[in-house]
């Protein structure tokens, strides 16, 4: 039940006639009118430990704060925006069903595109906002090129990170970027392959390799140009058609995703694979699909990377609610616990030179498993490409390459 006190800006809203939105520069004044509320959270509820961390986060904000968070489980975040856009061609502007969104990418650039979001810059006054890596992490403030404008607070991230299995003399120097990797395949024919596009992860291949070579990578960043199309891709398409003679069975097939991938590695087929998850070797070894002899190593240079964010609807009803749980989940405790591979896994999205010792001695306690790198290890982030480069490659790619059998 909502509380009967008002905050400050809860009366001033009234004053008005409207609805303000709540100010996290005021931050004594959201805590208060937070206190009571309940957060409806549409998050997707597709992962069991992930379910569990959000449950743990609920009852910290219970204890705490005195909110209750309401996990409103999705299979598709679409739902969820879909439900905004309904009630504001109803006219319900204030008091609406969904107060927190788990979001980025084209669902983040629709709701923006739709004015369905709470007041820009919200997200870089959470007083936890001073920990967040945004020097090294460019796709915190850039959700798959879009300007976040602190419309959506940061949470998580995906980092392209390769593996290889080091009982294997063939890797012993490792390729330190996309044209050493290309090296590596010459000298080491039919040991690396990628998956076959449209598979997202073969597709984030032909990105990683596009963003190293290309001549401005700024030019990634907008929408395609047709007129400039085949001068930019040119390098791309140059470097595969070297690499593939000396790919997997001479690039005549490819894997069909990253699990056969992976098992390729495992049986010894192919000897650097590559996926988007920084845990993802320490997982499959955990679970017995690769040797425990398999390391992650990332380019110095910088792998593609994105982030995932909360968002707040514009008509949010318990908006200071969700502004805590924001805050929250940028905490240094929330980031390091759902770091820990026995929660969860996901990379943080803050510094560590930002944080005091004692919240720095919590990430380094982790164990992440012997194949994981630590955060500092991870290298820096290429944001990624706006969203019409990935289905213009691919049709090019098919086109140049055809469907392999």
């Amino acid at each position: 039940m909502k509380k009967l006190a008002l905050s400050a800006f809860a009366f001033a809203a009234m004053t008005l006639g409207a609805v303000a939105d709540p100010d996290p520069k005021d931050w004594d004044a959201v805590l208060a009118d937070a206190r009571g509320e309940t957060v409806y959270w549409n998050a997707w509820g597709g992962s069991e430990n992930i379910n569990a961390y959000i449950e743990w986060a609920g009852a910290e904000l219970k204890a705490r704060h005195g909110i209750s968070l309401v996990h409103v489980k999705l299979d598709d975040t679409a739902n969820a925006v879909a439900k905004v856009v309904a009630e504001k061609a109803a006219g319900k502007n204030a008091g609406g069903s969904v107060d927190l969104i788990w979001i980025n990418g084209e669902n983040f650039a629709s709701m923006k595109r739709q004015g369905l979001l709470l007041s820009p810059g919200w997200a870089e006054d959470l007083p936890n906002w001073a920990y967040v890596d945004v020097d090294n992490k460019p796709t915190i403030r850039t959700d798959f090129t879009i300007p976040v404008e602190g419309l959506e607070s940061p949470w998580g991230m995906a980092k392209l990170v390769f593996f290889h299995d080091s009982a294997r003399s063939e890797v012993a120097v490792l390729p330190t970027d996309a044209r050493s990797l290309l090296e590596w395949a010459e000298a080491n024919p039919g040991r690396f392959s990628y998956p076959q596009p449209p598979d997202f992860i073969g597709s984030s291949f032909l990105k990683q390799v596009l963003s190293e070579l290309v001549e401005d990578r700024s030019v990634l960043l907008a929408p395609v140009d047709e007129a400039r199309f085949d001068a930019t891709v040119a390098p791309l398409f140059a470097y595969l058609d070297k690499l593939h003679p000396a790919m997997w069975r001479s690039g005549r097939a490819y894997p069909a995703n990253y699990p056969a991938m992976k098992q390729l590695l495992a049986d010894n087929e192919l000897d650097i694979i590559f996926a988007f998850n920084p845990s993802e070797a320490s997982s499959a070894i955990a679970n017995g699909e690769l040797p425990d002899t398999v390391r992650s190593f990332t380019f110095p240079g910088g792998t593609l990377a994105n982030t995932h964010f909360v968002a707040i609807p514009y008509n949010a009803a318990s908006a200071a609610g969700a502004l805590v749980t924001a805050n929250f989940l940028i905490s240094p405790e929330a980031q390091a616990r759902k770091q820990d591979p026995k929660v969860w896994g996901d990379p943080t999205v803050l510094a560590m030179d930002k944080l005091e010792p004692n919240d720095r001695a919590r990430f380094e306690a982790l164990d992440l498993g012997v194949a994981t790198l630590k955060p500092d290890q991870l290298g820096p982030a290429i944001d990624e490409p706006h969203p019409s480069w990935m289905d213009r490659l691919e049709g090019e790619w098919k086109r140049r390459y055809g469907v392999a059998n």
